[in-house]
């Protein structure tokens, strides 16, 4: 285990009350829905199969901003030019300008101080091994910092002087994140994390107010536990700030100077320490020691006390306020908190996926503003600015091209059913189609998110919206193992990966069928990443389901997986499945690929050439045994691509054929469509 030396840090007692603030009067949790109840809605309007795969992937896609420090401009990423690429807009909204020009995707832009540069990462065709670059926002010019191929930088954060930058760094062989700090006026690399151990990673690093001080948090491979560290940048020292006994998590999200206090800092953290699930409190940190250097640790004053996912945003510029977002069952909502007074209320914005964002701070330099990122079902992500003082929004992206109207897509339901085996309320969106009749001769889709540790959320998914579009319905499940339920049902599948995860998405299948809407052998499943290998699962494990199946950037050998996989997610693997030699049995009968004779779905997987989580041969190894069993087999690999697909006339093709594929071999109830078209 690493030793942390103390540096004369006190955690000191919060003065805040713990019960100032009380539990959120959020939603609980709903009962099950009766499937009889789910209908179809009548829609004169609709043009049924108006939405192509072209029109919907041809809409633009926002990705993280960053504010410029006059709070002017928002720099963005977005593939408008087919790539993802960092593009300049006026705050107060207008026509987009293209910064930087790259056939390579590029992420995570974070705007320095004194507005000459903005940084950001960018790989080589999908391969995670980033470099950190920057670009000047008045001439274009464009420096790589890093250069190095064989070690991956990532998440560069600017120090409030914008001399130094803080990234995280991982060699191509390594399983562990650690920090480094750049001097771009010495042009000298400092560690400021070394020895982390292979089963655990740094992330997120926070500059203090006066650049003294680093914020991080440190994660176990396993996903259960992690810890939050300030380290002094002068001497490289780190204390932890969360000594705890058992499994959990906590996360740094910002800190500040205790209010009139200026030998203190308040510590904004993500924790489920308390009740199971993830709130939001506050823990304060002294920059006096005691002559010992023994750490006097308080506890944390929790802000929420909810039983759903409450994370972390900042503490506004003035430190008076912060930001906390509640996802609940797949909504999630923006929250300002008042410190003093104790109260929280959501923004008045629309619901859907609301989410604050802005590089260092969602706020502006003076607090005014907050930029906040919204996604709904019908319409992609975009960027919206809210002001403080008006307590209204105005958007400043526009993601929805000509052709493609909100109107012909569909909202989902929100319904929940029994697990199998009785332990679990499954929550899920579905999809209706509008006009549907319960004729008992429509077919369905059971789209599966991946992770595991991720969940389906009320936002837009294209293909989703086309399948709909064209008469699919679309059942989208968060089975266990999925975020934003609670500690217990996160880690309900672990070291039975590929077990009672499936028994779930199977559940789901059992209850759309009892809708009435459904021909239950015009059922598909398809995924990406971990819903590619619960898609591979369901095809081997209950062949008998499913008319169709399309794994996307699968794995389906445990073996082959940890042997050529990342180093991070071999690391991951390993902890939540076990060792592969005691559990071998466990690894055989999961791995999908020991089944390949059960299968009587036809399939198409699709797979990225440079994927680092899921590589290209997993998905060959199926291909190869379906073909020398003389099954039905189809397969694309990008080879310009990594896990999933970034260049536009990828997604286009890659979807055309998921699409043509489906309607050859599960065809919607009245389709006159051509396979072709």
């Amino acid at each position: 285990m690493r030793t942390f030396i103390p540096f004369a840090i006190v955690i000191l007692m919060s003065t805040v009350v713990a019960e100032t603030i009380a539990a959120q009067t959020l939603p609980a949790p709903q009962a099950v829905t009766d499937p009889k109840q789910v209908d179809s809605k009548p829609n004169a309007k609709v043009e049924p199969r108006s939405l192509t795969i072209e029109k919907l992937y041809m809409t633009r896609q926002v990705g993280r901003p960053t504010w410029s420090p006059d709070g002017k401009s928002i720099a963005f990423i977005s593939n408008m030019s087919g790539r993802n690429n960092l593009w300049l807009v006026p705050a107060a909204g207008g026509w987009p300008v293209q910064l930087t020009v790259s056939d390579q995707r590029q992420t995570a832009p974070a705007w320095s101080p004194d507005g000459k540069w903005i940084a950001y990462q960018s790989d080589y065709d999908g391969d995670e091994q980033w470099d950190i670059f920057l670009v000047s926002p008045k001439t274009g010019k464009v420096v790589n910092l890093t250069s190095t191929r064989e070690i991956a930088e990532m998440d560069p954060t600017w120090s409030p002087d914008g001399r130094y930058l803080a990234y995280l760094v991982k060699p191509k062989t390594s399983a562990a994140h650690e920090i480094d700090v750049y001097d771009t006026l010495m042009r000298e690399v400092k560690h400021l994390t070394t020895g982390t151990p292979q089963d655990k990673g740094n992330s997120n690093p926070i500059w203090s107010k006066d650049g003294k001080y680093i914020v991080y948090s440190q994660e176990q491979a396993k996903g259960t536990d992690s810890n939050i560290f300030i380290a002094e940048v002068g001497t490289g020292k780190s204390t932890l700030l969360t000594p705890h006994e058992g499994e959990q998590r906590y996360y740094a999200n910002d800190f500040s100077w205790v209010a009139g206090m200026r030998d203190a800092l308040t510590v904004l953290l993500t924790s489920n320490a308390g009740n199971g699930y993830e709130n939001v409190g506050l823990l304060d940190v002294g920059m006096r020691g005691a002559p010992s250097g023994h750490l006097n640790h308080g506890e944390i004053k929790w802000l929420t006390k909810d039983k759903w996912r409450i994370r972390g945003g900042e503490f506004s510029p003035d430190g008076k306020r912060i930001t906390f977002t509640a996802n609940v069952d797949g909504n999630e909502d923006i929250y300002l908190h008042d410190l003093a007074t104790g109260k929280s209320a959501p923004l008045p914005i629309p619901k859907g996926v609301n989410e604050p964002t802005g590089g260092h701070s969602a706020f502006t330099k003076d607090g005014s503003r907050l930029l906040y990122y919204h996604n709904g079902p019908t319409a992609p992500g975009d960027l919206w600015v809210y002001t403080l003082a008006t307590g209204k929004s105005h958007q400043v992206t526009h993601s929805l091209v000509a052709g493609v109207r909100s109107e012909d897509m569909v909202e989902p339901y929100l319904v929940h059913y029994p697990s199998r085996d009785g332990k679990w309320t499954i929550s899920a969106f579905l999809y209706v189609p509008f006009n549907m009749a319960r004729n008992g001769q429509n077919a369905a889709i059971v789209y599966i998110h991946g992770g595991p540790t991720s969940q389906t959320m009320n936002s837009f998914n294209r293909f989703v919206q086309y399948a709909a579009n064209q008469g699919y319905t679309v059942l989208a499940p968060n089975y266990r193992g999925s975020t934003g339920y609670g500690k217990e049902f996160q880690q309900a599948n672990l070291f039975d990966m590929g077990g009672g995860d499936l028994q779930d998405v199977l559940a789901g299948v059992d209850w759309i069928k009892q809708t009435g809407h459904l021909d239950p052998k015009k059922i598909a499943v398809m995924g990406g990443s971990y819903g590619g290998y619960l898609s591979m699962m369901s095809v081997t494990k209950a062949p008998e389901v499913w008319a169709a199946g399309v794994p996307i950037v699968p794995f389906v050998n445990w073996f082959t997986e940890i042997e050529n996989e990342d180093p991070v997610l071999q690391q991951s693997d390993l902890a939540t499945m076990g060792d592969v030699v005691k559990n071998k049995a466990l690894y055989e009968d999961r791995s999908p690929i020991n089944f390949i004779d059960q299968i009587k779905a036809p399939l198409l997987l699709l797979a990225g050439g440079h994927d680092p989580r899921c590589p290209k041969s997993e998905t060959q190894q199926v291909v190869d045994a379906i073909k020398k069993r003389g099954g039905t087999v189809d397969y694309k690999i990008y080879e310009n691509e990594g896990h999933g697909f970034a260049r536009v006339e990828n997604q286009i093709d890659a979807y055309k054929r998921v699409a043509n594929f489906l309607l050859a071999h599960v065809p919607p109830a009245d389709c006159s469509c051509s396979v072709t078209e």
